[in-house]
């Protein structure tokens, strides 16, 4: 075989095993943007939940009643979800879906952690948010929710810290405190991203690989089927 046409071959091999590596991430973002939009309607329902039953009793102390603000998050809960389940089904393995998806999901961070009077439980859900973000295998992705989480920290503890920390009023520095561990957290998922990206591009190349092969002896079988013929 002459040194060009090991070269085409190569070549074909490598470009065989891009389609495949391009089709196998779509269908990844295409799998996570159905799976957070069923997140999002499950969390809409917890919301609710936790609007009608917790909510009253963290915000009113022992006396039990729907103040207006909670009635206000279930409105905001529903623009959270809404937009992330319309863009999942109309738009699934784009990217400004799986940003809008990284932007409503630590929001309902922030919501959630609203609902329950600021309490320290709930914030791991930011953690589990940026868990399930890092299953795109896009690092872009928690860039995002890192500064939504950074800002919305800093804002809300300006504007409401109660609503957030728990207490009304709480060092100036605490966002600081929560965004250092965000950080902390994400370096390592985004090493995760990157690794999982090569794995699959590694899985792809060995794939086109053996599909190159099976043709070439498709074909040397189907020339001596034919010579014995």
């Amino acid at each position: 075989m002459s040194d060009a046409t090991t070269e085409a071959a190569v070549q074909a091999i490598v470009e065989r095993a891009d389609r495949r590596f391009q089709r196998s991430r779509r269908d990844l973002w295409v799998s996570m943007d159905r799976l957070f939009a069923a997140l999002m309607a499950g969390q809409w329902v917890f919301g609710l939940v936790l609007a009608l039953t917790v909510s009253p009793w963290a915000w009113a102390g022992t006396e039990r009643s729907v103040n207006p603000h909670v009635l206000a998050a279930l409105g905001i809960g529903t623009l959270l979800s809404g937009m992330p389940i319309a863009l999942a089904f109309l738009r699934p393995g784009w990217v400004v879906t799986r940003h809008v998806i990284a932007v409503a999901q630590m929001l309902w961070s922030a919501l959630l952690v609203h609902l329950t009077g600021g309490r320290i439980e709930t914030h791991f859900h930011v953690f589990g948010s940026l868990g399930f973000l890092a299953g795109y295998r896009d690092w872009p992705v928690l860039l995002t929710a890192t500064l939504v989480v950074a800002v919305e920290h800093f804002v809300r503890g300006l504007v409401w810290p109660e609503s957030i920390y728990g207490i009304v009023n709480p060092e100036w520095w605490r966002f600081l405190e929560h965004a250092f561990w965000v950080v902390f957290a994400v370096s390592f998922l985004t090493v995760l991203c990157r690794r999982g990206v090569r794995e699959m591009r590694t899985l792809e190349e060995r794939g086109a690989e053996l599909e190159a092969l099976a043709e070439s002896e498709w074909r040397k079988s189907s020339v001596v089927t034919r010579a014995a013929s």
